[in-house]
């Protein structure tokens, strides 16, 4: 069966095949570093992991390559020029009064003035939050998650060569800008038409700039601006780049092609980002394309709504992680597997009762490897991916990453209760290269059964064997008191032929 994915350029499902025999060369638009990323990047960020994932399995040599935006990106990002304030510079104003207060660690952030140490600080978070949910691109920091910062002069060879193929062009303001005219295609990815462009497409321009451009559409490369808060030297006079141009430029640096295989990004970035992207590119290299394959996850909601700050329903990874939603601490793979387990193409809702299910799901994916690795003393057979239920796990993936029907397939499996151990801890091993929550290969690995915590006030083993006690003594209001005091430390309490065993609950 070939693989098939959606591809938001041709709005068609396509058969995937790479350029090179065995080889992915893959972009995703990354963090922009003036906050902390939230769930609704992460979902993004998640989905380009499992894509990784897949394709490795399947057999496939996958480069991965993922920007860090610390430059150029402003408040009215969906505006082709930006609009509104710079995010940095706010980010720096933010910071400078959260480290007044206490908020920001002590030593994090010697200088919050600093745009630079302000970007590294939310670089780092960002990094910490990646490795915890398992992103396979966080720990290939920085070879393949490039700071725009690092690229600056790259930028401008690229704007240089755009204004010689007769793609740019200097504005009456001096700024230069992308002539969306040269480009026949521009609008193909998004739905865009020219006359759409130049009628203001429901806000998309900027009237204020218009005569400083040819078309209403034209998008800004490089901003002289000797006030901005992050700025370079260029042949254009000192400023910013525009930012759009950094992903077309570290794309084909890093990935070394002027076409790459895959680009992904959430279905925010279409336009204008991505529209931008390749035109851009193709601009530049001549090519017809840029992307073969344009993969776009659609947007999370929370209990039903958009997040929003002001509705208090947005929330950051850490936010999850730390007990904000559900009241207690959620393992990283409990989040992992909620963001990974809707299809990209759907919209997903975040709720507390999703969060709870996920964490039902991975118990129970969890204590089946731990009860494998115990019966086969961690002893795997051999198989491949035509073993039954890795090749409908598989198959159901190679169906436009239909991760839920690839879901249905291994429950479906482990309900079944499979009869060779050996051979079962194989099949779960590839099945977890793609998911990694049965443990996580990288984050803090489950427990099925909690150790003591070495403290004489709360000794988890100590209080289970107090609850058989009390029951063999028939002391059972004694029983029912110390199965209370567990979970209300957020132990999950059963019987078993054992005994009473304890976990942590993981949301």
């Amino acid at each position: 069966m070939s693989i098939r994915f959606y591809n938001s350029l041709t709005k068609s499902s396509e058969e995937f095949t790479s350029l090179e025999p065995n080889v992915v060369r893959m972009y995703s638009c990354g963090p922009t570093v003036y906050d902390f990323a939230h769930i609704g990047n992460f979902r993004s960020f998640l989905f380009a992991d499992l894509i990784r994932r897949f394709l490795e399995v399947e057999g496939y040599d996958v480069t991965h390559v993922m920007n860090i935006t610390d430059v150029g990106h402003m408040t009215e990002d969906h505006l082709a020029d930006g609009g509104g304030e710079d995010k940095m510079e706010l980010a720096a104003k933010r910071l400078k009064e959260d480290k007044k207060s206490g908020k920001v660690p002590e030593g994090a952030l010697d200088n919050p003035d600093d745009p630079y140490q302000v970007a590294q600080y939310f670089t780092d978070a960002f990094l910490d939050d990646a490795r915890k949910l398992g992103m396979k691109i966080a720990f290939e920091y920085p070879e393949h998650i490039p700071h725009a910062t690092n690229h600056i002069e790259d930028m401008q060879e690229m704007i240089a060569e755009l204004i010689k193929n007769g793609h740019a062009y200097i504005g009456n303001d001096q700024a230069v800008y992308y002539s969306v005219e040269s480009f026949p295609n521009y609008g193909k990815l998004s739905g865009n038409s020219l006359d759409q462009l130049r009628e203001g497409s429901g806000g998309r321009v900027e009237e204020a700039d218009q005569s400083n451009k040819k078309h209403p559409g034209d998008f800004l490369l490089w901003k002289p601006d000797q006030s901005h808060i992050m700025k370079w030297d260029s042949p254009w006079g000192t400023g910013y780049p525009g930012w759009h141009i950094e992903c077309s430029v570290m794309a084909k640096k890093l990935l070394g092609r002027d076409v790459i295989d895959i680009h992904t990004g959430g279905e925010d970035l279409i336009f204008p980002h991505h529209e931008c992207e390749i035109a851009q590119s193709c601009g530049c290299s001549g090519k017809e394309s840029f992307a073969r394959f344009w993969m776009h996850a659609r947007f999370l909601l929370v209990e039903g709504e958009k997040m929003s700050k002001s509705k208090g329903n947005f929330y950051t990874v850490r936010d999850v992680l730390s007990g904000k939603v559900t009241g207690r601490d959620v393992h990283p793979a409990v989040l992992r597997y909620e963001l990974i387990r809707s299809h990209y193409r759907s919209n997903m809702n975040f709720t507390e009762k999703g969060l709870r299910d996920s964490a039902g799901a991975v118990r129970k994916l969890t204590e089946l490897n731990a009860k494998l690795e115990a019966q086969t003393k961690g002893e795997a057979a051999e198989i491949d991916n035509s073993y039954p239920v890795i090749a409908e796990f598989l198959g159901a993936l190679r169906d436009d990453l239909n991760i839920s029907g690839a879901l249905g397939v291994l429950f479906t499996w482990i309900s079944s209760k499979p009869d060779n151990p050996h051979e079962a801890l194989a099949a779960l091993r590839i099945v977890n290269r793609v998911l990694d929550v049965a443990p996580m290969e990288h984050a803090a690995e489950l427990e099925s059964k909690e150790e003591s915590s070495g403290s004489d006030a709360f000794d988890v083993k100590a209080l289970c064997q107090g609850i058989d006690d009390a029951r063999t003594n028939k002391d059972y209001a004694k029983a029912d008191e110390l199965r209370t005091k567990l979970q209300d430390a957020g132990y999950e309490v059963r019987n078993s032929p054992e005994g009473t065993v304890a976990t942590k609950q993981l949301a």
